[in-house]
């Protein structure tokens, strides 16, 4: 699990421009639990009967042929042991280390434990609400077992996760914009995140995943977008706004079940059913401990292409055919009802003066999407110096969503410069585009009023940052975010104002403990 980079919701503050027709709209419930039971059974036999080839990183016994994370757990004091520039506190992979003892000796019963601590200072230097900075703060703790060494259950993978969240989102109170500013934004509260217990079978050719899962750690991921600290790099623009509640993703989770196959060597399978609406039966609920079944199922899923792919226990510098690369088709659908942005169930407009206020309901939502993450150049195989590309672009109905259409692109370089070969440079572009309906709704608002009002339609956010390890454990980040035609051309506290366009520096910080 990667804690960074992760996608908070705008409707977890209530910050959206259509939080009041998002409320209008009335869901319909549906049997989840036997949802969940017969597409999982179905997704099963459908993995298990391909013919698949390769494995998954889960425990499993040790072998001659084993990858490095099926070995078994090296001597932790020789790992302490680290030769270069760096020693002691300095130098080892965490902060805290083997914490007197207490990790090596979990790590004998298969427990492993991780935390960490993201903390980040945004200031809006123009435009926007306001101008002024805030601080954000996310502290993640995990807790994972392994089956195999635990109790002798080979490929068994138990992970519990919590989220302190801390400090004042500055989308929120001082942007207004669309594209939020950061992948940690969300309430303040401490709360389970996630609660899932995961199976290899067929000799790990195929996994199944149960439990409390945030979806935006295996779906939608682009690996070069993780670099950077806007959210819609992370948890895209389009689920973040037309999901329920955002989605199950961070800092949300939703019950479910995961099935993941590898077809080939280059192509995996993933496949899923979750509840359609991770806070619909307890909006207020911060704990995370709702777990709700109580509304539709979201079904979701995704194939993925690799190529050039170095093969198992194959050593770094082996000469390879071309440049690694990964991409991605996926799709979404939602079984619940969802509202339309302009028109009522009377066919009016809803900003019409004659209309009941009531808007018209459509059966079901849906997104299909693609990424593509690609390294364009590697002088050396044996460095880690390289230039990748990303690109990811996904599209939904325009009469039901306030956001149409979603993309991500940019381009990441490794080690720029000698002696920083964990170092990272990127510039990112993010962009949303509103749905049609949105657009008509604020066309006919502004004809109504008879005066200013901001009319709807998309928003561009430019981000160029640098990550720089100051140690094995500490990485610190410095960010540049550009926004154009911030609020997608509308202040969302107040229509008929302006928004000007938002320019935002800051710097982020990441500690592992």
């Amino acid at each position: 699990m990667q804690p960074v980079q992760l996608a908070p919701r705008k409707s977890r503050h209530d910050s959206r421009p259509d939080a009041t027709l998002r409320a209008a709209n009335q869901r319909r419930g549906a049997p989840f639990r036997r949802a969940v039971l017969g597409t999982s059974l179905a997704l099963f036999a459908l993995a298990s009967s391909a013919a698949f080839s390769a494995a998954f990183a889960a425990g499993a016994p040790a072998n001659p042929d084993a990858t490095p994370s099926d070995a078994p757990e090296a001597d932790l004091n020789i790992q302490a042991q680290q030769a270069g520039q760096w020693t002691g506190t300095w130098g080892r992979s965490t902060l805290l280390g083997d914490m007197g003892g207490i990790r090596s000796f979990l790590g004998q019963y298969g427990v492993t434990l991780q935390a960490t601590e993201v903390s980040e200072y945004l200031d809006n230097t123009r435009g926007g609400l306001k101008t002024g900075g805030t601080y954000d703060g996310l502290t993640t703790v995990t807790l994972g077992l392994d089956t195999q060494k635990a109790f002798g259950l080979p490929g068994g993978t138990f992970n519990a996760s919590a989220l302190q969240i801390h400090g004042r989102n500055l989308s929120e109170f001082n942007l207004g914009t669309l594209n939020t500013a950061s992948g940690i934004e969300a309430q303040d509260t401490t709360r389970l995140w996630e609660l899932w217990y995961q199976q290899s079978f067929l000799n790990k050719r195929v996994d199944v995943k149960v439990g409390q899962q945030s979806i935006d750690q295996e779906f939608m991921v682009s690996s070069y977008a993780a670099t950077f600290v806007n959210t819609m790099f992370g948890w895209p623009g389009l689920p973040s706004y037309d999901m329920p509640s955002g989605g199950p993703a961070y800092p949300l989770s939703g019950l479910g079940v995961r099935v993941r196959g590898q077809i080939s060597p280059s192509l995996t399978a993933l496949a899923g059913v979750f509840d359609a609406d991770p806070l619909g039966n307890n909006p207020n609920n911060l704990s995370g401990t709702n777990f709700n079944v109580h509304n539709g199922a979201m079904y979701i899923g995704e194939l993925q292409y690799s190529i050039n792919q170095p093969s198992d226990g194959e050593m770094v510098g082996v000469p390879q055919n071309g440049l690694p690369g990964t991409y991605k088709i996926g799709f979404w659908y939602n079984n619940e009802r969802f509202a339309d942005q302009s028109t009522d169930n009377t066919g009016l407009s809803l900003a019409n003066p004659l209309s009941t206020g009531t808007p018209q309901n459509h059966n079901g939502n849906y997104s299909f999407y693609a990424v593509a993450d690609q390294m364009i150049w590697r002088p050396d195989p044996d460095e880690p110096r390289s230039i990748g590309v990303f690109a990811r672009v996904m599209g939904a109905p325009g009469d039901r969503n306030l956001v149409s259409f979603s993309a991500n692109a940019g381009i990441v370089m490794k080690a720029p410069f000698a002696g920083r070969d964990n170092d990272s440079v990127g510039l990112g572009l993010a962009y949303i585009k509103v749905g049609n309906h949105v657009h008509d709704l604020d066309i006919a608002a502004a004809a109504a009023s008879g005066g200013p009002y901001g009319i709807r339609t998309q928003e561009t956010a430019v981000e160029a940052t640098y990550q720089y390890q100051v140690n094995p454990w500490w990485v610190m980040q410095g960010d540049l975010q550009y926004t154009f035609n911030a609020g997608a051309g509308q202040n969302p506290n107040d229509p008929t104002q302006p928004l000007r366009n938002t320019l935002v520096v800051g710097v982020r910080t990441t500690i592992t403990f």
